[in-house]
């Protein structure tokens, strides 16, 4: 998810504390704590762009919805259709392009914030591409069903080139890849993935075992993270600031913080973020001292198998 999701920028401790300071009561009050989305518009995907800009996609139509998180305004960027499925996002400030994971259609999608328009489609071909974070030179989707990572290269303005290659997570390493048996019910994996701030490692999250691992971002070898025997099942999509790591859990209905080692091979847990507000977050992201996530209200809607179009969903404004 962008600067705050994958390439935090390390500033010392004073500069941290005044800038946050910036951020005093009036701040929040003019920052609305819940923010409608259109009606059936079925969110799981959020990333900030530029200011206080989201993107935020849909499981019900592929769409992308823009929204103004100072005023709760917002605009359709991309329309899409019945059936169509946009999953996790991540946006590149060098070309300003989103990059959308497209879930049960195998894909990645690069659209130009400032036109709407498709910039290029990327036929994975995989089993269920769920998330992407993007770093300075690709683009990196999980795939919650195969065991494998999908590089697509991008120059150093952050455009696509139009070539990948697969990065397998099984055989070596630690990574385990539970099988799916039902084609009704796929057994969810690999799900959401950040990056480092030096864009050394990957992070990403097993959802069905509950473990983080670090993985190389050349090889695919995945390491498990040292909980202190702590574990995040149903953990979804993910944020990292600094060394702070959170972990959205949907069907928990909470985010996981975590302080991670320096060389990230650990992580101590901190707390754990919930709210009345909160109807199975899916993912979430950064923007100043608040953490914004969709309500993908999962145990009402269930992907594949639900028409939102007459429900209601909102973003929520969590504080920390």
């Amino acid at each position: 998810m962008d600067t705050l999701k994958r390439m935090s920028i390390a500033l010392p401790a004073l500069t941290l504390i005044l800038s946050l300071g910036c951020w005093n009561s009036a701040n929040a009050q003019s920052f609305p704590e819940t923010i409608p989305l259109p009606t059936g518009f079925w969110p799981e995907g959020i990333t900030i762009g530029d200011g206080p800009t989201a993107y935020v996609g849909s499981l019900g139509s592929g769409s992308i919805y823009q929204v103004d998180l100072r005023t709760g305004a917002g605009s359709m960027l991309v329309t899409g259709f019945p059936g169509y499925i946009a999953v996790g996002l991540d946006f590149d400030k060098r070309s300003r392009y989103l990059f959308v994971a497209g879930g049960l259609f195998g894909d990645g999608r690069v659209y130009d914030t400032t036109t709407g328009l498709s910039v290029i489609n990327l036929p994975f071909g995989g089993g269920w591409i769920n998330d992407v974070v993007v770093t300075q030179d690709a683009a990196y989707f999980t795939d919650s069903i195969l065991p494998f990572i999908y590089k697509a290269a991008l120059t150093p303005q952050g455009v696509p080139t139009g070539s990948w290659e697969i990065l397998e997570l099984s055989g070596h390493g630690d990574w385990v890849n539970i099988p799916t048996t039902d084609p009704l019910a796929p057994m969810v994996n690999a799900n959401g993935i950040v990056a480092t701030p030096d864009n050394g490692l990957l992070i990403v999250v097993n959802y069905v075992l509950g473990r983080l691992y670090t993985v190389d971002p050349d090889t695919g070898l995945a390491t498990e993270i040292d909980l202190g025997g702590h574990s995040v099942p149903l953990g979804d999509g993910l944020v990292l600031r600094g060394k702070t790591l959170y972990v959205v859990q949907n069907f928990a209905n909470g985010i996981a913080a975590f302080t991670l080692s320096p060389d990230y091979s650990a992580a101590t847990f901190e707390q754990f973020l919930t709210g009345d507000d909160f109807q199975i977050p899916a993912t979430a992201d950064l923007f100043g001292p608040w953490l914004y996530a969709t309500n993908a209200r999962f145990d009402v809607c269930v992907p594949l198998q639900c028409d939102p179009s007459d429900l209601e969903f909102d973003i929520v404004r969590v504080d920390q």
